[in-house]
């Protein structure tokens, strides 16, 4: 097997090229292993580097290691769907690692490489759209764009991490909550002025948001959540509930689907921003679904690792 490394200097506070390198090398030295390094160079980079090895390893099988965050993982993954004899992993150096943790508490065991090249393949689903793959979340509404305005704020000095953030919600909340959009989901039509449309395939994002827990990307369905127009009080009364996954307690606001399929559009016909695993793209109108081929996802060897469906 070809064992393919791709670090993204960007991931995380600060670039640790250099250490994960010499990790990498260490581990794959003593196991005698057949390895590549390949570092990022700019957005998407991930993308074009996961293609130009499959090609030059056509007939291998290859396994691709994201070393970096979400944003990284869903790179490689963007690069590897649709490709026969290739598989990807996380190898998490960023600051959210998110997707990983639906594995549970022992998604530590990502961090340790020898688990993970000593690991095993489970086949999971993935999220086409007109904007791109998405391996983790999908989303719509007031949390893209104040992620989107987090990459405005994080610029200006002495407003990084949590500052930025509150900065952008800030601004995001004096804007407005909610806008007018189009919805249909697998046929049914849920238009109106919605705060947030999100479609999971994971369960966690947004640095610990957990708001699909009963995602499972091995059912071949979406759990998607529709968020109605509220104020700003009704926000800071449900968004606890919200990031713990807890949106059962509050069905006046939050729909909670099961789906296939999804098309979402701008009423007004201006660019809606839209987070795809952290990556912030613009476009009018998204339609979306769950891809028909599954990826093969390599996870590390542990005995405690559950499979993704029976993770509590």
């Amino acid at each position: 097997m070809k064992h393919v490394f791709i670090i993204n200097p960007a991931a995380g506070k600060a670039d640790t090229t250099t250490e994960v390198a010499a990790n990498i090398r260490a581990v794959c030295l003593e196991r005698a292993l057949d390895y590549d390094i390949l570092t990022t160079e700019y957005p998407r980079h991930a993308v074009e580097l996961v293609k130009k090895k499959a090609v030059e390893y056509a007939g291998e099988e290859i396994r691709f290691y994201a070393c970096g965050g979400d944003g990284t993982l869903n790179e490689v993954a963007a690069g590897a769907a649709g490709l026969h004899g290739v598989s990807v992993t996380h190898y998490p150096c960023g600051s959210g690692n998110d997707f990983i943790k639906l594995f549970g508490a022992d998604c530590t065991s990502f961090k340790k490489l020898e688990n993970l090249i000593d690991g095993k393949d489970v086949a999971l689903d993935y999220i086409e759209s007109d904007c791109g793959v998405c391996f983790n979340v999908f989303s719509v509404g007031v949390d893209a764009r104040i992620a989107s305005g987090m990459q405005k704020y994080k610029r200006i000095p002495l407003l990084h991490g949590t500052m930025a953030y509150h900065a952008s919600t800030v601004e995001h909340v004096l804007r407005g909550l909610h806008e007018p959009y189009g919805i249909e989901i697998d046929g049914v039509d849920y238009s109106g002025r919605r705060t947030l449309i999100l479609a999971g395939n994971g369960r966690f994002y947004g640095g610990g948001y957990n708001p699909v827990p009963e995602a499972d990307p091995t059912d071949g369905l979406l759990d998607v959540l529709v968020i109605d127009a509220v104020d700003l009080l009704t926000v800071m009364k449900v968004i606890g509930a919200y990031k713990a996954g807890k949106h059962r307690q509050y069905p006046q606001y939050i729909k909670h689907l099961r789906a296939k399929e999804m098309t979402v559009w701008h009423r007004d016909g201006k660019d809606m921003t839209v987070n795809l695993d952290g990556e912030i793209v613009l476009a009018p109108r998204v339609s979306l679904r769950v891809a028909e081929h599954k990826i093969r996802f390599t996870i590390p060897r542990c005995e405690e690792l559950l499979p993704p469906r029976i993770v509590e």
